[in-house]
């Protein structure tokens, strides 16, 4: 496996990916506030953006629409998923397969494991055969690396983030994507435990420009690589807006201050 950082999915080492299998995950309510965005070819617009290094979708949203944005998106075959209907703990199944999506054209892949789940082992058994497979056709694996379940008192407490972000590394993963876990220290301690495995932030619930380009000027001071960002880009009536402010933190070092002047 060729490091990350000379795959398409880097820029200069650094990262920014937009998330898109909210659809399935949460359901159609995420585009009440901006309808448009329902229609995922707005969102594969947006990922031809230069500082977007690429755009995480499901299989049918690959499949339908991908095909027109081969050669301007860089495509992470978002491998498993899980609808937001179903009661008890938590289990994302796996809905493609790493074969499937190289064939599609993938350029990485993107997976689930919500540790602390009561079905955490099936997702861990999951991704090894996920992982492995992914390094026979030489793609690297983005982990959403998320502690949600019954095993879990606070999934954005530091110490938990941090040991999201080990056990990515344990895993195999080539890249995993954590919550903020709070203060730069905090970013710090994560970032240190993930050893050279980069670290790209969850965007997590829409929050104020200011507020979202914060945490992501704290993160990537801290030593994280990027983003992962969903909601905090495409429910944003100017998202281009957020994008070149998201190149100036990320790539070019800005500061908050420079960005939304």
């Amino acid at each position: 496996m060729q490091s990350v950082a000379d795959t398409p999915l880097c820029r200069d080492g650094k990262s920014i990916v937009i998330a898109m299998d909210h659809g399935l995950e949460r359901g159609p309510s995420v585009f009440r506030s901006i309808p448009e965005r329902a229609d995922p070819a707005t969102v594969f617009e947006l990922a031809t953006h230069d500082a977007v290094t690429g755009l995480g979708v499901q299989k049918g949203l690959a499949e339908t629409y991908y095909p027109s944005y081969t050669e301007d998106v860089n495509l992470v075959a978002k491998l498993n998923g899980k609808t937001n209907m179903v009661m008890g703990d938590r289990y994302a199944p796996q809905n493609w397969t790493v074969e499937y999506a190289a064939e599609l054209g993938a350029d990485a892949l993107g997976y689930t494991i919500y540790f602390g789940s009561n079905r955490e082992a099936d997702m861990m058994a999951e991704f090894r055969d996920v992982q492995e497979s992914a390094r026979d056709v030489d793609l690297p694996v983005v982990l959403w690396s998320y502690p949600r379940g019954q095993g879990v008192n606070d999934h954005d407490a530091p110490d938990t983030v941090a040991y999201a972000a080990r056990a990515a590394l344990e895993l195999g993963a080539d890249l995993a994507k954590i919550k903020h876990p709070g203060t730069l220290a905090d970013v710090e301690w994560a970032v240190d435990v993930a050893g050279r495995m980069p670290v790209l932030m969850s965007g997590g619930a829409t929050v104020s420009d200011e507020a979202f380009l914060r945490d992501v000027q704290t993160f990537v001071e801290a030593g994280g690589r990027g983003v992962t960002v969903g909601r905090n880009i495409w429910q944003r009536e100017d998202a281009t807006r957020i994008l070149d402010a998201l190149e100036g933190i990320v790539y070019e070092g800005a500061s908050v201050e420079d960005v939304l002047r």
